[in-house]
């Protein structure tokens, strides 16, 4: 065991040599240049922000109908909507946890829809469950999350963990392990008695153009 960590130990080393070799080596102009990528990918990141804000990012908002549904997937390369209704106390959890990412993960857009006035399109992603999350790249739908089965069939998830639930479907930008979900520690369910179906429609890729 001693010599398998030595051996990594020097590995390690030799890889952070060759680094510092190549730094070393590097002149005034190639610090420079390096240095203005950096400025420019700034810049164009800032811009990007400005451009997510100015259409909605950053917020969880609610939508009025269909027809703005495909409006926004137009404007928002990402996208989480939360299809509920009023009387789904699981749909305010969901609600609570939305609002948080929002704001954390402006390069995608996120919104909510009354599931009972969107007949065509409940019916067009083969939504049977209440809520359920159409998580949606390029007007393409990935994926779903249907109920709280991929949260731990729990009402007392973290939001850490729905957030790494959603980053599975590449919808969000996500630095943390996405083959190992956060750990959700030994707490107890919380059981709500108005509870719709559990099981949803594995069905993805669905053309959401308009």
């Amino acid at each position: 065991m001693e010599k398998a960590i030595q051996q990594i130990a020097q590995t390690m080393e030799r890889q952070l040599d060759f680094e510092l070799e190549k730094l070393d080596a590097l002149d005034g102009g190639d610090l420079e240049a390096i240095r203005q990528q950096r400025l420019n990918e700034m810049k164009q990141r800032a811009k990007q922000k400005q451009e997510w804000l100015a259409n909605g990012h950053g917020e969880y908002t609610e939508i009025d109908g269909e027809k703005e549904f495909f409006t926004v997937c137009n404007k928002s390369e990402n996208l989480v909507c939360h299809f509920y209704r009023h009387d789904s106390p699981r749909c305010r959890i969901f609600d609570m946890h939305l609002k948080i990412l929002a704001k954390k993960h402006v390069e995608t857009r996120f919104i909510k829809m009354d599931a009972e006035k969107a007949p065509f399109l409940t019916g067009r992603l083969k939504i049977r469950v209440i809520p359920t999350l159409a998580l949606v790249k390029a007007n393409k739908t990935k994926d779903f999350v249907v109920g709280f089965t991929d949260l731990g069939n729990r009402d007392d998830f973290s939001t850490d963990m729905l957030e790494w639930r959603i980053a599975r479907s590449e919808v969000i930008e996500y630095s943390g392990d996405i083959l190992t979900p956060p750990s959700e520690g030994k707490k107890k369910s919380v059981h709500i008695q108005s509870k719709k179906a559990i099981r949803g429609t594995k069905d993805s890729d669905s053309d959401l153009s308009d």
